[in-house]
């Protein structure tokens, strides 16, 4: 495993500077745009100000969890607008496969696409109500043959390659989803551990080190956290948080405007 990790790290690296490289390429203005994404809703973050740690933990839980709840069946359209090919507005990307697919083939045949709970729904008995359940910063449109592969696995490195999902690996109990999202996959792990917190009714969701760890806890935080340092958040993302911000649920996900807080926390 640890070997494993070292050979690609280097590849991760490169990846990251191929996402900062395209920035530069952008038109002045959306360069702009999603530079200073974060900076307009630093007062959003001013209870979390100075804290590491449980203070900071706790802190930012009190910011997010003011938020908006949509229902199951509105994820849908909600999906075709967080998740749009900014290439092809008639397209969502596949967060795992990375292929961009027409908004209207959502559905439950073999080449739809359907709602990614990348939080696994059984790793916190949630289901699909009002909540965890719906809440658009963990789910993501995915390929439905590909999204049942993943079913509830625990996210950790290596495994046999994913045909519809180039650079996805899995095995028996991991997951390892391609290289250019393996940091949205960890920012929206950590996301779910602060906003629930057993309150409301809802579980306690909380990061552990393992793989088949029990309800409700999600796994493997060692590699989420290298995933998290080595993929920063890109404009797609960015974008992403703005919107489910601006039109849906009103809350952020803080890891992506502030990714050191991962370190800071964990």
């Amino acid at each position: 495993m640890t070997s494993l990790r070292k050979v690609r790290r280097g590849r991760w690296a490169a990846a990251g500077a191929a996402v900062a490289a395209v920035a530069l390429m952008l038109p002045t203005g959306s360069a702009a745009s999603a530079a200073s994404t974060a900076a307009p809703y630093d007062s959003y973050y001013a209870a979390a100000e100075g804290k590491t740690g449980t203070a900071l933990k706790s802190a930012l839980h009190g910011i997010i969890k003011t938020q908006s709840k949509i229902s199951y069946s509105a994820v849908w359209d909600a999906l075709k607008n967080t998740d749009q090919d900014p290439n092809n507005t008639n397209n969502v990307i596949l967060v795992y496969s990375g292929r961009s697919q027409s908004k209207s083939t959502n559905g439950g045949g073999v080449n739809d696409w359907n709602r990614e709970h990348v939080w696994a729904q059984s790793h916190g008995d949630f289901g699909t109500s009002a909540g965890p359940g719906t809440d658009l910063h963990h789910i993501r449109p995915e390929d439905v043959t590909v999204n049942s592969t993943r079913g509830n696995k625990d996210f950790d490195m290596g495994g046999s390659a994913v045909g519809e999902a180039p650079g996805s690996r899995t095995d028996s109990d991991s997951w390892e989803p391609r290289d250019a999202v393996k940091g949205d996959v960890a920012r929206m792990i950590f996301y779910m551990a602060v906003r629930y917190e057993g309150e409301d009714g809802y579980p306690n969701l909380e990061v552990n080190d393992s793989i088949n760890g029990s309800v409700p806890l999600h796994g493997r935080l060692s590699v989420l956290k290298q995933w998290n340092e080595l993929d920063p958040p890109d404009a797609f993302e960015q974008r992403r948080n703005q919107v489910i911000f601006d039109t849906y649920q009103h809350n952020r996900n803080p890891f992506i405007d502030h990714p050191e807080w991962v370190e800071a926390i964990w």
